[in-house]
């Protein structure tokens, strides 16, 4: 390998003064599982206040959290009975205003789940609703509809839930009589809000105002593409994966998901949240919708900012995959003035230190059980490290998915006795579900609970390998997965890589992701090595960070991504 390296522009540099959401990395905080500060087993506000100082050290420059809404938690809270409160189990609105403001104080964004879909079944405009009965204005607020045949017993459509099972829901009228149906295209805890009606724009509207207010710094929308549904509610029996887009070959546009109609309603959002002034205040789209030319409309400069890359994290564990991906969601973002929006995990699926340990080229699965396959997990945490280098390397913003920084595997060992997701519920054990991403972070070794909290009590059951990976095990420790994803941080911060341009590099083979960011006018080469032989780095290069030890004469084996000055 010579020296110059021969490359070709993909993505124009944006100015260095960007926006702060277009080159920010945000880290999700699913609250019930990142800090127990009284004892009961489920995380809570108090305690995220307690650890912010944490995030601060990671380099991180947000926090998103998912709902701590007031809510019965049917689904884990985004099930939400009243959108201006926090649920007990979480805490009060005083302690949201002191975690807001502590977070503000350590130079940290602030981003709140936003659930507009669907309400809990116990909100009080869907008690109302089941009050007053069929053809009333207060029933026209979610989606009830006359069931079908003679009697009305059979459901409006053949629409099915994501959670498994039927999709409508019959209710029992005042008079005893079996009455209308109502869409929850989640658990029936979650009747499906109606977006044509204006009461429901306006509330939604006034519950932004209400959170700006409090110094909220942006919502994560959650599923943005199901808003609105295609007029008449067609049939649709066409299998659907809403966790990852796709639908059946051949199989018509759904008409429950990314109408035309959801579009109006972000205009009209991000206009309030335009209003606020600086700094800006942001929508982030969690739109599972394919092809990228329509997912990115939900990012046009008149909508919102940010949309999660899905197919990024979908990416099959090959170079050609990977390749592909990257150019093809910066084209399309470039095509909309947007900044992608990089993800490897989330709360909704399995964590990618064990879902890079599956064979590649499978379905990424719903959830791993102690009977299923298991993930190879020396080898996933070397490709999820390597995964996370080339992302925290790329053009855009990031989002960390809480205890990714420590490596954590999936709990694939857990009893079916703790599960609690409403997939594996309705399924009856035929889709795992999302569980084993959730359990609670290990943050002492010899502490109760790993250091959870102050007693065992722990929500979901934590395995027992996750003492080894707890923060205490890992802070300061060189070569150290939290150590990795400090010094990442801090080199794509130095570096200025979230606003770079990006060219493709070429000569490396098929096997290897080589790319060059020109942040801050310097040239970063990023060579993720995904084939069996090891790589030769240009002679002038020099390693700034790596996500594995090179060899012995300082190649680049196999799963590992080096970050080199040119």
């Amino acid at each position: 390998m010579t020296n110059s390296l021969t490359t070709h522009p993909i993505h124009p540099a944006v100015p260095e003064d960007a926006a702060w959401w277009r080159h920010a990395v945000i880290y999700q905080i699913y609250p019930r599982s990142w800090a127990d500060a009284d004892g009961d087993g489920i995380g809570d506000l108090p305690g995220v206040t307690a650890r912010l100082e944490y995030l601060r050290a990671l380099g991180v420059d947000a926090v998103w959290f998912s709902p701590f809404y007031k809510s019965p938690q049917a689904d884990a809270g985004y099930d939400v009975a009243d959108y201006r409160d926090i649920d007990p189990l979480f805490g009060t609105l005083a302690d949201a205003d002191a975690m807001v403001a502590k977070a503000h104080a350590l130079g940290l964004k602030v981003i709140v789940d936003l659930v507009p879909n669907h309400s809990s079944d116990e909100h009080v405009w869907f008690q109302a609703a089941l009050a007053a009965g069929p053809g009333s204005p207060e029933r026209d607020r979610y989606m009830f509809r006359d069931g079908r045949g003679a009697d009305g017993s059979e459901p409006p459509n053949d629409w099915h839930s994501v959670f498994g099972g039927d999709g409508w829901t019959r209710v029992t009228e005042a008079d005893g009589t079996p009455g209308q149906w109502y869409l929850h295209l989640f658990d029936t805890k979650q009747p499906d809000f109606n977006w044509d009606n204006e009461q429901v724009r306006a509330e939604f509207e006034a519950i932004l105002r209400f959170w700006l207010d409090r110094g909220i710094d942006g919502f994560r929308v959650d599923v943005a593409h199901g808003l609105v549904k295609e007029p008449g509610l067609p049939d649709y029996d066409a299998e659907l994966h809403i966790l990852d887009g796709e639908v059946q070959p051949g199989a018509p546009k759904p008409p429950m998901w990314d109408q035309d109609g959801v579009h109006e309603v972000y205009r009209a959002w991000r206009k309030i949240l335009d209003s606020y002034g600086e700094p800006d205040r942001i929508l982030c789209a969690e739109a599972w919708v394919r092809p990228q030319e329509r997912a990115v409309r939900y990012v046009r400069p008149d909508e919102m900012h940010q949309a999660f890359n899905f197919d990024f994290l979908q990416a099959q564990w090959r170079a050609a995959d990977l390749r592909a991906v990257i150019d093809s969601s910066l084209a399309a973002a470039d095509s909309v003035g947007a900044p992608s929006t990089w993800v490897l995990s989330n709360h909704d699926v399995v964590r990618h230190a064990s879902r890079l340990g599956l064979p590649v080229g499978q379905r990424r699965p719903n959830g791993i059980a102690a009977d299923d396959p298991q993930p190879d997990r020396e080898l996933g945490l070397t490709r999820a490290r390597a995964a996370t280098t080339l992302m925290l390397a790329l053009p855009g913003g990031a989002y960390l998915y809480q205890g990714e920084e420590l490596g954590l595997p999936e709990s694939t060992d857990m009893p079916a006795s703790f599960r609690q997701d409403p997939t594996f519920i309705r399924s009856k054990g035929e889709e795992i579900g999302r569980d084993g991403c959730r359990v609670p972070m290990p943050w002492t070794k010899d502490a109760p609970s790993f250091g959870f909290g102050p007693s065992e009590a722990s929500w979901l059951p934590q395995p027992a390998i996750y003492g080894d990976y707890a923060v205490d095990q890992q802070d300061g420790v060189a070569g150290s997965t939290l150590e990795l994803y400090r010094e990442l941080l801090r080199v794509r911060r130095e570096r200025q890589l979230g606003t770079g341009g990006l060219e493709d590099v070429d000569g490396f083979g098929d096997d290897v992701v080589a790319l060059v960011n020109t942040g801050q006018g310097q040239r970063t080469l990023v060579l993720a090595n995904l084939g069996a032989e090891p790589v030769a780095l240009p002679a002038a290069a020099t390693v700034l960070v790596a996500s594995g030890a090179l060899t012995a004469d300082g190649l680049v084996p196999t799963d590992t991504t080096v970050w080199a000055a040119l």
